[in-house]
C-alpha cells in the first residue's frame, strides 16, 4: 500500500533508513579506499595480493543508485538466538543485498545469505518462525516509494498474497537479467540454501526461476563458505556466449565479484573447432560409450616388456629381467591410475628394483641414487618402449581417420554402422590441419583426462543442462569431482538430438548419482494465457513432466495472427514498441535474414541475442537456436511451423517450438501465413 508523506510516518522513516545506510555503506567504501598497506606487507608480492583483494572489496561495496540497498524488514518477537520463555525483547533487521554497519559496527542493512535472513522468504501464517512483522518495500528506480506489512503472528490477519511481490515479478524487463533477491520464494530458498556438500538438480519449466535460483546459490555458497571457495574456486556453465551475457551481471548485484563463467567449448578447447558433425555422428561421438574406446585406445600403447633392462654404473652392471618388468607393469595397470601418473611412476618403479638388488650386493643407496637410475638413459628407453608418451589428439586424429585403429578399439563397444558413421570421409594429415568438430574436441578432453586428471573445483553450476550429451556431462563432471554441483533444466526444453532423457541418467553421467532431483512447477514470468497455449506441447515432446502453473494475477495477452506478408510482422513488432519493456522477435534462423531486412527498410532498429537493451533499442531479433534462457516483456514469434521444420526431427522441432512460446513476460503474439502445426491449433 502506497501512504502519504507526514514527518511521523512510516514511509519517511522507512526512507531515512534507506538515507542513512547509503551513507554508512559510502563511508565503509571510503574506509577501505584509505587503507595504507606500506607498513602490513613484507615484499611487492604481498602488496600486489592486498591491492588487488582491496580493489575488489572496494568493487564489492559500490552502491548502485538504481538497486535497492534493502527490499524487506523483519520484526521478530524475541531476539534471535536468546530463551523465548525469559520474555527477550525483540529485534529489528533490514533485510538487504549485502551487509551494511555504521560507525560503531551495528548492523543497518543485513544480508539476504545470513541465517537471520531466511525467515524473510520462508515465513508463513501456519509457521511464522517468531516474526512479527514482515514489511516489504517497494521503490522506482532507487526511490524507495511503498511498503507492505503482514503480521505473521497475528491470528486475526488472514494471510494473502503481496501486491508488491506480484509488482516486482511483473515488472517489465530493460537489460540484463534481473536478480530475484526480493522475490524468492519457499521452495526456491530451500535450493539457494542447501549445502556445499551436496549437489542438487533442479527440474523447472519456463519462467520458474531455475536459472536464478542457481546463481543465488552461488552467492550463498560464496557468502557460507568463502574462504573454502576462494581456493578451489567457482564456474558457471551457461549454453553460449549469449546467455553468458544475459547473466553476468546478476552475481555483481549480488556483490560477488570471482565466479568465472564459460561454455562446455570453452572448458574443451584443446583444439580449434572449425568442423560440424552431422546429427548421427554427433549423437554417437556424444555417446558415454565412447569413454570405454577411448580408454583402450590410450592404454593400448602399453606394451609389455620383451628385453631386460641393464643399468650401468661405474664396474656395475645391473640386471632387472623381463618378468620382474612384466610384474611391474601389471601392478601399474592394476592400480587403475592416470595413464601419464603411470609412465611417471615407471621409471622409479624400475630404479627401486635395482636399489634392492644394490642393497642385497652390500650398498647403502640413498633417494638420490634411486633418482639417479631412474633417469639413466636404459631406464630411459625401456619407458619408452613400454609406455610411451600419449598425445590425446593424435589419437583422437587415429581413432576417427583409421578404420582399422578404431574397429581394434571399438570391438564390442560401437557397431559396425557406428564406427563408419564417425569415421572421417577425408581424414586429416594433422592435428592442426584437421577440421575438428564441437563433439571431437571433448574426446580430446576425455583423453587427457585419461592420460593426466582433470583440476577439479569447488562448485559448479550447469544451465540449459537438458541439451548436453553424456560424453559432454562427463566433461563438466571432471571439473567437479571433488566438489558439487547444481544442475539446471528443463526436459521439455531439450533441442538436440542427444538431448537428456531423464536426469537420473544424466546425473550418472556427472558423476553425481547422489544429486537430489527438485521440481519447480510455479511459475513466475510466463503469463497465464501464455503458459496454457505453449503446455499444450508438453504430452507430444515429455510427456511425464508437471505443466508450469502461473502465480501471476495478470494473466498477460496472448494473440493468434493469420499474416500474408512479411510486413505485417513488422506491424506487429512496431504495435508492441508502443508499450513499456523489451520486445524480442523470435524466428527460425532460416528467416532471419528477410526479417532483418524488412526490419531496416521500416526504420526499426534492433539488437542481437545477448546485446543489452537501452530505452533507444528495445527489439531484439533473435533466432529460434539462440533463444533458449532468455526472456522479454513481449514477443512475436514468426512461423511456428518453420521453427518446427528447421530442425531434423519433429520432436526436436517441437521442443525448440515450446522454448520460443515461453520467453514472453507480459504478452505473445504468434503470426503465421502458413499453416501452424497440428499440436498448437
Amino acid at each position: 500500500m502506497s501512504t502519504p508523506v507526514s514527518a511521523d510516518d512510516p514511509l519517511s522513516k522507512e526512507r531515512s533508513h534507506l538515507t542513512a545506510s547509503r551513507s554508512a555503506l559510502r563511508a565503509m567504501r571510503e574506509d577501505v579506499q584509505a587503507l595504507d598497506i606500506k607498513d602490513v606487507t613484507a615484499n611487492w608480492v604481498n602488496a600486489e595480493v592486498l591491492t588487488r583483494q582491496i580493489e575488489e572489496r572496494i568493487k564489492a561495496l559500490a552502491d548502485l543508485s538504481d538497486t535497492p540497498l534493502f527490499f524487506g524488514r523483519l520484526d521478530y518477537l524475541h531476539a534471535p538466538g536468546a530463551d523465548q520463555a525469559e520474555g527477550a525483547g525483540g529485534e529489528r533487521f533490514y533485510i538487504g543485498r549485502r551487509h551494511v554497519h555504521d560507525g560503531d559496527g551495528d548492523p543497518m542493512v543485513i544480508d539476504w545469505r545470513a541465517p537471520v535472513s531466511q525467515p524473510f522468504y520462508r515465513a508463513s501464517k501456519k509457521d511464522p518462525m517468531d516474526v512479527g512483522l514482515r514489511r516489504r518495500f517497494g521503490y522506482t528506480g532507487g526511490d524507495l516509494t511503498a511498503y507492505e506489512d503482514e503480521h505473521l503472528s497475528d491470528p486475526a490477519e488472514a494471510a494473502r498474497t503481496s501486491k508488491l511481490l506480484q509488482q516486482e515479478i511483473e515488472r517489465p524487463r530493460v537489460g540484463p537479467m534481473r536478480d530475484i533477491v526480493a522475490t524468492i520464494q519457499p521452495e526456491q530458498d530451500e535450493i539457494v540454501r542447501s549445502g556445499l556438500q551436496g549437489s542438487v538438480c533442479v527440474q523447472g519449466g519456463p519462467g520458474t526461476g531455475k536459472t536464478a535460483v542457481g546463481l543465488h546459490r552461488v552467492a550463498y555458497l560464496l557468502y557460507a563458505h568463502r574462504e573454502r571457495l576462494a581456493r578451489t574456486g567457482t564456474l558457471v556453465i551457461g549454453p553460449n556466449r549469449s546467455f553468458l551475457r544475459y547473466i553476468e551481471q546478476v552475481l555483481p548485484a549480488l556483490g560477488e565479484l570471482a565466479v568465472r563463467q564459460a561454455t562446455v567449448d570453452d572448458l574443451v578447447a584443446h583444439v580449434e573447432v572449425r568442423g560440424t558433425d552431422d546429427a548421427d555422428a554427433a549423437v554417437v561421438k556424444g555417446d558415454a560409450r565412447m569413454a570405454e574406446v577411448l580408454r583402450r585406445a590410450v592404454y593400448a600403447h602399453v606394451t609389455p616388456p620383451a628385453e631386460p633392462v641393464v643399468v650401468v654404473r661405474g664396474a656395475r652392471r645391473w640386471r632387472v629381467p623381463a618378468y620382474e618388468l612384466e610384474d611391474i607393469v601389471r601392478e601399474l595397470l592394476d592400480r587403475d591410475i592416470r595413464y601419464g601418473a603411470a609412465r611417471e611412476a615407471l621409471p622409479q618403479r624400475i630404479a627401486h628394483a635395482v636399489l634392492v638388488q644394490m642393497e642385497r650386493a652390500g650398498e647403502a643407496p640413498d633417494d638420490r641414487v634411486q633418482d639417479q637410475v631412474a633417469r639413466n638413459s636404459a631406464v630411459k628407453a625401456a619407458v619408452k618402449a613400454i609406455w610411451p608418451a600419449v598425445d590425446p589428439a593424435k589419437l583422437v586424429l587415429r581413432l576417427l581417420s583409421e578404420p582399422e585403429f578404431l574397429a581394434e578399439h571399438a570391438a564390442g563397444v560401437l557397431t559396425e554402422d557406428e564406427q563408419k558413421t564417425i569415421l572421417w570421409t577425408k581424414p586429416a594429415r594433422s592435428v592442426k590441419s584437421a577440421k575438428w568438430s564441437a563433439a571431437d574436441a571433448v574426446l580430446i578432453d576425455e583423453a587427457t583426462d585419461v592420460v593426466e586428471r582433470t583440476h577439479s573445483l569447488g562448485h559448479v553450476v550447469l544451465d540449459e543442462a537438458q541439451d548436453l550429451s553424456p560424453m559432454q556431462y562427463r566433461a563438466v563432471g571432471r571439473r567437479c569431482t571433488t566438489g558439487s554441483a547444481t544442475v539446471l533444466g528443463d526436459l521439455a526444453q531439450g533441442t538436440t538430438p542427444w538431448a537428456t532423457r531423464s536426469w537420473e541418467e544424466a546425473l550418472g553421467h556427472l558423476g553425481k548419482p547422489e544429486a537430489v532431483v527438485e521440481e519447480l512447477t510455479a511459475g513466475f514470468r510466463v503469463p497465464t494465457d501464455v503458459i496454457t497455449y505453449a503446455s499444450r506441447l508438453l504430452p507430444h515432446i515429455a510427456p511425464g513432466l508437471t505443466p508450469v502453473a502461473s502465480v501471476r494475477e495478470n494473466p498477460g495477452f496472448f494473440e493468434l495472427r493469420d499474416v500474408s506478408e512479411v510486413g505485417q510482422v513488422v506491424d506487429a513488432c512496431r504495435e508492441l514498441l508502443g508499450r513499456e519493456g523489451s520486445i524480442g522477435l523470435i524466428a527460425a534462423d532460416a528467416r532471419i535474414p528477410v526479417l532483418a531486412e524488412a526490419l531496416e527498410a521500416a526504420g526499426i532498429s534492433f539488437l542481437d541475442p545477448g546485446q543489452e537493451t537501452t530505452a533507444e533499442t528495445r527489439l531484439t531479433l533473435v533466432p529460434a537456436s539462440l533463444a533458449k534462457g532468455l526472456e522479454y516483456d513481449y514477443v512475436v514469434l514468426d512461423e511456428p511451423r518453420a521453427v518446427v521444420d528447421g530442425e531434423p526431427d519433429e520432436r526436436t522441432g517441437l521442443r525448440r517450438l515450446y522454448v520460443a512460446l515461453t520467453r514472453a513476460v507480459s504478452g505473445l503474439v504468434v503470426v503465421h501465413g502458413g499453416e501452424l502445426p497440428e499440436q498448437i491449433r
